[in-house]
């Protein structure tokens, strides 16, 4: 089968298409025809050797895909061959890949394989940061950081049906139109401005309750800025580098709270959670209250040129892959 292969870190250069064998389906797994194949920031970082999980080289990229199963190991019996399915998974550059039975999730009818592969880590990460890691619901103030990627337009989406008020940032005024169709309130271009300033000014001083941070290192001091009394800040990535060590002390006056998020927490230790939350998604979906944004597909064979047009940061939504 054909595969995305790196054989060194470095660069988008060191992906390669390659020739290497089908995977033989192990106890506890399904094996599945890949028809999509979700790209994200992480996958950069794999690329480069500084994710949390290290590349073994040689390595294949990926961690979510979207197909059909086409075969199931010893023990599983919550999963059928022929079944539509999303998947969380590793090595998913591929035309196949394997992922652990209670990491598939079934993809109704209704729902194309493009959005299922954009569908398991941007939505339910979204999903967990807003009703797991926090209770979101009518009175609430959210601030999305990153609003026009993947999980940014998810999230201010779901806040929304929530009942909460949404403020978001983008990186450039090219972006801010999209967010502000997807149900933002008010979009602040956090590199040309301080987006703390506007956001106290949209609560009248009060700040919101819940910031939702993948940017890490450059927006953390206006987080705590624009930060409510018993606000909680959520750092859930630092693709603009990792935060400062800080005093947690200074967090008392207000009596706030930073934590981090990472969806693996979720799928792995809590699966009839992972599946609940999925299907409540769908149901958004489907009634066309959540709406997923595709900014581009590329072969599978262009997946360095993925991933550097998502480095450069203009893409918009998700990314995804056509084996």
């Amino acid at each position: 089968m054909n595969a995305i292969v790196f054989s060194q870190t470095g660069g988008p250069e060191v992906l390669r298409l390659s020739e290497v064998p089908k995977p033989e389906v192990r106890p506890g797994m399904a094996l599945i025809r890949v028809h999509a194949i979700g790209v994200n920031f992480a996958d950069t970082r794999f690329r480069q050797g500084t994710y949390v999980v290290k590349p073994k080289l040689p390595d294949t990229p990926g961690m979510e895909a979207a197909g059909v199963v086409e075969a199931v190991g010893d023990g599983v019996t919550n999963v059928r061959p022929g079944a539509r399915v999303a998947a969380f998974t590793v090595k998913s550059y591929a035309e196949y890949c394997q992922a652990p039975a209670s990491m598939v999730v079934p993809l109704p009818d209704a729902v194309s394989f493009v959005d299922g592969a954009a569908f398991p880590i941007q939505v339910l990460t979204a999903y967990h940061l807003l009703h797991t890691a926090d209770a979101t619901g009518p009175g609430r103030t959210v601030l999305v950081h990153s609003a026009a990627g993947g999980v940014g337009l998810a999230a201010v989406q779901l806040a929304r049906v929530a009942g909460a008020r949404v403020f978001a940032t983008v990186s450039s005024d090219a972006k801010a139109r999209l967010v502000l169709d997807h149900g933002a309130e008010a979009v602040v271009n956090y590199a040309t401005g301080k987006f703390a300033d506007e956001v106290l000014r949209l609560t009248e001083g009060r700040g919101v309750d819940l910031i939702l941070d993948a940017v890490g290192k450059p927006t953390f001091e206006e987080d705590l800025r624009c930060l409510a009394a018993f606000g909680h800040l959520s750092l859930y990535g630092r693709a603009g580098g990792p935060i400062e060590p800080f005093d947690v002390v200074r967090l008392s006056p207000k009596s706030q709270k930073v934590s981090g998020f990472m969806l693996p927490t979720v799928t792995r230790n809590f699966p009839d959670k992972t599946r609940e939350s999925a299907e409540r998604c769908f149901a958004l979906m489907r009634d066309g209250r959540l709406k997923l944004h595709i900014g581009k597909t590329f072969a599978l064979a262009d997946a360095a040129d993925a991933h550097r047009y998502l480095e450069s940061r203009q893409s918009t939504g998700k990314l995804v892959l056509i084996p």
